[in-house]
C-alpha cells in the first residue's frame, strides 16, 4: 500500500535512533560534517520541512551540514545545479520535475515528501463547478510547463475533455493570476500552496474549488519528490542514504509538530501571514505521505503514464522503465 505506511515509518525512526550503529556517524567521524549544498525554491511551504531540518539539529545528527541555495521558480536551472553537482540534492513537485527527468538530466529521487498542494479555483461568478464546466473555456497558469497545468491537463483528460484543444490556457504572471480570475479573463486559475490555499480561505465563497491533487483518485499520491545528484548516489551512498533519511525525520516532525513547521518557514512565507495561517495550510496536505521503495516507483510509473496519455510525456517512453531509470532505492543499501 501507498498511502498507510506505518511500518515503514516506524522501522525508519528506529533506524534513525541506530544511525551511528549503521555507518552514518562515520559522515562525521573524519573531519567534522559532510556539508551539502541543497537546492531550493524558498517561496513553496513544501520546503517547510527543510527549514525544520536545519532549525532542530536533524541534519547534523545525521552527519551533514546544509546549506541551502535558492535557484528561485526556474526548475531547469535547479535540476541543472544538481545534475551537475553545484547541488547535492533538492525538493520540488512531481509534476515539475519528471518532465525534465524524462529529458535524461542526472538526478535520481529518493523519497516522496508528502502529498497536496496543487488547486483549480473558479470564482463563484463564473459558474464552473466541474471539471466538465471548464469545455471551451480559459484557465489562467502561471507559466505552460507549471505543475499545476500538466495535473489538470491529466484531470481534464480522464474527465473526457481534450486539454489541447478543449479548453485554452491563459499564462499570467503569478501576481496577476488572481486580479485575472476577479476580471473575468479566464475562468478558473490553478497553482499551488501557499498562495492557492490563501485564494480560497481568505474570502469564503469567492472561489469553489473545483479541483485538487487530493482528491479525484489522487487522495493517496505524493505530490513533492526528494532528487539528490546522480554523482552523490554512486559515488557517495552514505551521504544519499543519511540525506535521504534525514529528510524524511524532518516530514516526521512536521506531521507530529506542524508548529515549528510554520515557524521555520515562516521568514518566507507571503507578508502578513501568521504561524496559525501556515499550520493551517500544512495540515491541509499530506506529510505523512512519503513513499519509497516499490510504492515510489509505481507512483512515479502511473504519473508518467498519465503525462504520456495528455502528450507532455514523449509516447516512446515506456513508464515503467523511466521509474526505474530515475528512482535511486538508498534506503535499503
Amino acid at each position: 500500500m501507498t498511502f498507510d505506511t506505518p511500518n515503514r515509518r516506524s522501522l525508519l525512526k528506529g533506524a534513525l535512533l541506530a544511525a551511528p550503529l549503521l555507518g552514518l556517524g562515520s559522515l562525521a567521524g573524519a573531519g567534522g560534517l559532510r556539508k551539502v549544498r541543497f537546492a531550493s525554491n524558498t517561496s513553496s511551504i513544501c520546503l517547510a520541512p527543510v527549514f525544520v531540518a536545519i532549525d532542530h539539529g536533524i541534519f547534523e545528527k545525521h552527519g551533514l551540514e546544509v546549506e541551502i541555495v535558492n535557484f528561485g521558480a526556474s526548475t531547469e536551472t535547479l535540476l541543472e545545479a544538481i545534475a551537475t553537482g553545484k547541488a547535492d540534492g533538492g525538493v520540488g513537485m512531481a509534476l515539475r520535475w519528471l518532465k525534465a527527468l524524462e529529458q535524461g538530466f542526472d538526478v535520481k529521487i529518493t523519497a516522496g515528501t508528502h502529498g497536496g498542494c496543487i488547486r483549480l479555483l473558479a470564482p463563484e461568478t463564473a459558474g464552473v463547478k466541474t471539471l466538465a464546466d471548464l469545455k471551451g473555456k480559459a484557465i489562467g497558469v502561471p507559466d505552460l510547463a507549471a505543475p499545476g497545468k500538466n495535473f489538470i491537463s491529466i484531470l481534464l483528460k480522464q474527465a473526457g475533455l481534450d486539454p489541447e484543444t478543449d479548453v485554452k490556457w491563459r499564462v499570467f504572471p503569478i501576481d496577476v493570476l488572481e486580479i485575472a480570475a476577479e476580471r473575468g479573463e479566464v475562468a478558473a486559475i490553478v497553482d499551488g500552496d501557499p498562495r492557492a490555499y490563501f485564494w480560497l480561505h481568505d474570502t469564503p465563497g469567492k472561489y469553489v474549488q473545483v479541483a485538487t491533487n487530493l482528491d479525484h483518485g489522487f487522495e493517496h499520491r505524493v505530490c513533492c519528490i526528494a532528487g539528490l545528484s546522480g554523482s552523490l548516489v554512486r559515488n557517495e551512498p552514505d551521504t544519499a542514504r543519511a540525506l535521504t533519511r534525514a529528510l524524511l525525520e524532518a516530514q516526521d516532525w512536521t506531521v507530529a509538530r506542524p508548529e515549528d513547521a510554520a515557524k521555520a518557514f515562516l521568514p518566507y512565507a507571503p507578508k502578513g501571514r501568521s504561524v496559525a495561517d501556515l499550520i493551517a495550510v500544512l495540515k491541509d496536505q499530506t506529510h505523512n505521505h512519503t513513499p519509497t521503495g516499490s510504492d515510489l516507483k509505481s507512483e512515479i510509473a502511473l504519473y508518467a503514464e498519465e503525462l504520456r496519455a495528455v502528450n507532455i510525456f514523449r509516447r516512446s517512453t515506456d513508464p515503467q522503465a523511466f521509474a526505474e531509470r530515475v528512482y535511486a532505492d538508498v534506503l535499503s543499501a
